[in-house]
């Protein structure tokens, strides 16, 4: 008589439910440190754009002065397209405007002046607006670089 041979159904191939879960654990993990970590270098590379819009008007500011004898805040005569300010830089996440007045401290935009200041802040209601550690940058005709934030960040963290 012969024996018969057993047989026996292939096992089956894939993933079991825990294998998926660890594996699903770990993405999440991982993602949680990941995202925020963008986001923080994404905002810092905005401000760079912010910083290179205020330097660039300072500039031309003092274009302006050196033939003029005195600062603007003419859109026309510093060499901008717009028709008000402020006016959105960059990618559009930061705005620049201008005040110029007979002193640093301005309070009320005179047209002319003997001094400046420039101010980035970033749009109402974008995606940069939640940037606490920074906030808005200003610069005035002396150099005084300084930032709003409402973090522990000092301005040369921020303007480095």
């Amino acid at each position: 008589m012969k024996a018969i041979a057993a047989f026996s159904a292939p096992r089956a191939q894939g993933f079991t439910l825990i294998e998926l879960m660890t594996a699903v654990v770990i993405a999440a993990i991982l993602l949680s440190i990941a995202i925020p970590s963008y986001k923080a270098q994404t905002q810092k590379s905005r401000r760079t754009e912010a910083k290179a819009a205020l330097l660039d008007l300072a500039s031309r500011e003092e274009r302006f002065n050196s033939t003029n004898s005195s600062y603007t805040s003419a859109l026309a005569n510093l060499g901008y397209s717009g028709t008000t300010w402020p006016l959105k830089v960059g990618s559009g996440y930061y705005q620049i405007s201008v005040c110029v007045n007979t002193t640093t401290a301005c309070t009320a935009d005179a047209g002319t002046g003997q001094a400046y200041l420039l101010t980035a802040q970033p749009v109402p209601g974008g995606s940069q607006a939640s940037d606490t550690q920074c906030g808005s940058f200003t610069l005035d005709n002396t150099g005084m670089q300084n930032v709003t934030g409402t973090s522990a960040a000092t301005p040369s963290s921020c303007w480095n």
